[in-house]
Formats: structure tokens, C-alpha cells, sequence
């Protein structure tokens, strides 16, 4: 894998909480848990067996390979007229936008990047996973789309979707590829919503998912350098995808995945 990208955009802003956010930021409200979260998930070998705790053993590990994120490796960012919002600091230094680079420091993720974006005023509300594979060493197609790569892409929400995106040759003698997704997509209907899952499990007395307090710490852990204001605020419209500085961490990596929310079958890489 080359790769891999976790997007958790909101279209929305604070929503007259601004007074609570001002005490958390994105890093606190989401990354630090819920991502992260989604990060072990995906990275995570096999647990030993079906047990509750051998599920969390597992993703501990995965927890305790992570590296502390870098200053260097982290964009944070505040929406235009989030100071504007009741219960705000004119002056607020808190992050509603952060882009980081995560490294995952074990034998089946070292050097491979982890990259993950959160924020609010995007331009969509979605959650998506992207996973990219390396190119091959030549160019089986016309080479102005050789930096093209395959990718496996999960949408956690608003639906839930898995695909797999490949490049094919398109019909006619010219050796000239395309990308073409395989899509399996399950309609909301078919999904619980987040607490009926939450409160399900907890009558069943099925811990798998919940998080436990040794990887809580590791988590905490590893966001500990980037909290508070080590890393500079930048500013971004509302509607917009965040600070440029966001495009800049991922560049050598062929850019962010934008979420594709609305057709099943529409892919949109970029």
C-alpha cells in the first residue's frame, strides 16, 4: 500500500455550541478518539480469537506502534467567522479544521503514511477511508495518467459503501486506461444508526467496539504534541476544503480524496 487517507468532513459549522467547542477543538472532538479509532480498525491484524478483549488487544498494539504526531506534520485551521459565533473568543486560537500525517511503526504499516483531515464549513458531510496502492514500476497505460493509482475506498457515512477503484484499458487501439470503481453499497435503511449499535452492544455485553482505557492513553499519547497551540492557526473560507497548507502535507502523496456523497456509483478521486 502507499497510502492511506481518513476524511471526516462536516458542512456544517458549530451550530451555537461555540462556547463548549472553544474547550475541545477538532483534535479533542474527533481525532483523538473517533479517528484514531478508525485508524486501529483498518490497521489492525486479526484479533486471536472472537473474544471482547481480544479484539482491543489487538488494536492495542496497533495503539502502541503509533508514533507521536509532528508539529511538522500537522495543519490546523479556523473557519472564517468562527470568532463571530456566540460563546467565542474574538481572539480564539482554537483549531474547527486539522489535517496530520500519522506513521504506524510496525512490520506490516512502517512507511506507509496515514493521512487524517477533519473539520467543519467543508463542502460536504461524509466520512470516507481511502486506501491507495503503489503504481507499478512502468506505465501499463498512456503515460499522462501513470501517477493514477488503485484504491480501495469506504464511505462510513452518511451510507455505507466499500469499492474498489482499478485502472482498465477503454475500448479502441490506443493502449489509453480509465478508472472504473466496482461498488457494493448498502442503502441507510439497512444500517443501524450509531446508538441503537452502541446500545445494542451494551445490553448484549459485547465490549468489542468499546474503547478501553489502555488504548485511550495510548491515543492520548500520541496526540499529546500537537494539542494546545504548538502549531500555528490558518485561516479558511467556509465551503472550501481548509488551509492550503492542508494540500501542501499531502502533495508527494497525489493529493486528498474528496468524499463522494450522493451517487453510489459516481467516484471521484482528487
Amino acid at each position: 500500500m502507499a497510502s492511506v487517507q481518513v476524511t471526516m468532513a462536516e458542512s456544517f459549522g458549530v451550530q451555537g455550541r461555540g462556547g463548549m467547542y472553544e474547550g475541545v477543538g477538532a483534535i479533542r472532538d474527533v481525532v483523538q478518539n473517533h479517528l484514531l479509532q478508525v485508524v486501529s480498525l483498518l490497521a489492525t491484524d486479526a484479533p486471536a480469537d472472537g473474544h471482547p478483549d481480544a479484539m482491543r488487544d489487538a488494536k492495542l498494539r496497533v495503539f502502541e506502534a503509533m508514533q507521536p504526531i509532528s508539529v511538522d506534520e500537522t495543519v490546523r485551521g479556523q473557519f472564517s467567522g468562527y470568532r463571530d459565533e456566540p460563546g467565542v473568543a474574538p481572539d480564539s486560537q482554537v483549531e474547527t479544521f486539522v489535517a496530520l500525517r500519522l506513521h504506524i511503526e510496525n512490520e506490516r504499516w512502517a512507511g506507509v503514511p496515514f493521512y487524517i483531515r477533519a473539520g467543519k464549513q467543508l463542502p460536504v458531510t461524509g466520512n470516507e477511508i481511502m486506501v491507495k496502492l503503489k503504481s507499478p514500476s512502468h506505465a501499463v497505460f498512456d503515460t499522462a495518467t501513470s501517477g493514477q493509482s488503485n484504491y480501495f475506498r469506504f464511505r462510513i457515512s452518511p451510507d455505507v459503501l466499500i469499492s474498489v477503484g482499478a485502472r482498465v484499458k477503454v475500448p479502441g487501439e490506443v493502449m489509453a486506461g480509465e478508472t472504473v470503481e466496482l461498488v457494493a453499497h448498502r442503502h441507510p435503511g439497512d444500517e443501524m444508526a450509531p446508538y441503537e449499535r452502541l446500545f445494542g452492544d451494551a445490553i448484549l455485553g459485547d465490549a468489542s467496539l468499546f474503547a478501553r482505557y489502555d488504548s485511550i492513553e495510548a491515543a492520548w499519547r500520541t496526540v499529546a504534541p500537537i494539542l494546545g497551540n504548538t502549531v500555528p492557526i490558518r485561516y479558511y473560507e467556509s465551503s472550501s476544503w481548509g488551509p492550503e497548507e492542508s494540500e501542501q502535507l499531502i502533495s508527494r502523496d497525489g493529493g486528498w480524496h474528496a468524499p463522494v456523497v450522493g451517487d453510489a456509483n459516481e467516484g471521484n478521486a482528487g
